[in-house]
């Protein structure tokens, strides 16, 4: 059976989540002289959507912003190893800001989370584009760009890295 997605975020409308969101983050830490942004696995979404946050950033806040990644397997973060590419000097006394595409349950942003209380950041905000109602952790993202009631048979679909097809979609 065929999958159909719909639309219901265009890629016009994304970005405007996004400077949005850019704009919330530098006010909230507007006398930061440094913001570390994460995004939840390089070659997903997630960090595209970190990516696209970091341009904003760059224009619009005055912090030097760093982005870098967090490794885990999405699917069983809680069986997984996760790869922090953050050297203690850049997370002691830091704001770091993990990004990732969609909240579900909470358990991805959970675990990504997890290893950075080894050490002792400043503080640690999270940051998601779409944010479903299925929460199983309690993880709630301090930046969203949509919030979805959806069934639990319902997915997301974000599509930032393919300009041609970008956008949310429901699925």
């Amino acid at each position: 059976m065929e999958q159909t997605l719909t639309q219901i975020i265009s890629p016009e409308k994304v970005l405007q989540k996004i400077k949005r969101i850019a704009f919330e983050i530098a006010e909230d830490n507007y006398d930061e002289p440094e913001i570390v942004l994460a995004g939840i696995c390089k070659e997903t979404e997630g960090y595209a959507f970190a990516e696209l946050i970091y341009q904003e950033l760059k224009k619009i806040s005055s912090a030097h912003i760093i982005l870098t990644h967090v490794e885990l397997d999405k699917h069983n973060p809680g069986d997984s190893v996760v790869e922090l590419n953050l050297t203690e000097e850049q997370i002691d006394n830091k704001v770091i800001i993990l990004a990732d595409d969609v909240s579900n349950t909470g358990r991805t942003l959970l675990y990504a989370i997890k290893p950075l209380l080894s050490y002792s950041p400043k503080k640690i905000r999270s940051v998601v584009l779409v944010e479903r109602k299925h929460k199983l952790f309690p993880v709630t993202p301090d930046y969203v760009g949509l919030s979805l009631s959806t069934t639990i048979h319902e997915h997301i679909k974000v599509v930032l890295s393919d300009k041609q097809h970008a956008g949310v979609y429901l699925m």
